[in-house]
């Protein structure tokens, strides 16, 4: 955690939420990807965002440190309704929404039910804003996990004894396999912080949407909005370039990138974020 970084629980819709807030200036809030992961692994790289503006991150329900019981619904409509209850607790309306992969999808979807409480979108490699791209993500995501060089990864490290040597670095070394289909370079994988899903959340969130289809209801939204994209994510660019055309977005491609440009491309990463999202004067 950064010295001037401050966390808490946020207590909306009969629910816990973690949130952590770092920097100062015009309020920005992060919404990190799963569904029913969290915030973690999005740092330290989107922390360098910080300079004249406010991040504000949070835990979505039923991910990280905000565990729900199991009789506790954490759809789609609850996690936008929990946004909506944090930007009125952060009194952040209109709000500028940074979302990551699914989280691009959950600011989509918030700017639909709430138009009036969104002021600027910046989506980062969004999930696809229908049924359609992403059955091609998960196609595409199959098909490179089958790459030689991760299956071939995958046998060394079973056969190595290193499970019983040293466990952690046995987690550490699976879960760079497990995210490396991800990446355009597979050995960028170990650069990611490590990360959780709740399984059942994640499988409520995509069922909660079923057979979804969000493309021809974006041209609705009409703020200023931004999508970044890699070149090599397996979720399919052309889904990319439809909703920054819906949406009339510019459209930044990062050439070098997988699904995480974050930490593939950094430095341009920061740079044209830092062009788009507001600022202290």
């Amino acid at each position: 955690m950064q010295p001037d970084a401050m966390e808490e629980l946020a207590r909306v819709n009969g629910v816990s939420l973690f949130t952590r807030t770092v920097g100062s200036g015009p309020d920005v809030i992060v919404l990190h990807g799963g569904p029913g992961a969290h915030h973690d692994y999005l740092l330290p790289q989107f922390d360098l965002l910080t300079n004249s503006r406010r991040l504000r991150y949070y835990d979505q329900r039923g991910g990280g440190r905000s565990p729900v019981q199991r009789d506790t619904a954490v759809g789609w409509q609850e996690q936008v309704a929990d946004l909506h209850a944090l930007i009125a607790h952060w009194s952040a309306a209109p709000a500028t929404l940074l979302g990551y992969s699914w989280g691009g999808l959950l600011a989509l979807l918030y700017a639909l039910r709430h138009p009036e409480r969104v002021g600027r979108l910046a989506l980062v490699s969004p999930a696809a804003a229908s049924v359609r791209g992403r059955a091609e993500f998960q196609r595409r995501f199959a098909e490179r996990a089958n790459d030689p060089r991760i299956a071939d990864a995958q046998r060394r490290l079973a056969a190595s004894g290193l499970r019983q040597r040293d466990p952690e670095a046995h987690r550490q070394r699976g879960f760079e396999l497990a995210v490396a289909p991800y990446f355009r370079d597979p050995d960028r994988a170990s650069a990611l912080t490590p990360f959780r899903v709740t399984g059942r959340t994640q499988d409520e969130v995509w069922r909660s949407l079923g057979d979804y289809d969000l493309t021809g209801d974006l041209e609705r939204i009409r703020v200023p909005s931004l999508v970044m994209h890699g070149r090599h994510d397996p979720i399919p660019l052309w889904s990319a370039e439809d909703t920054a055309r819906r949406l009339q977005a510019q459209l930044v491609v990062f050439e070098q990138s997988g699904h995480v440009p974050y930490v593939e491309e950094t430095t341009r990463f920061v740079s044209v974020l830092d062009r788009f999202l507001p600022r202290s004067a």
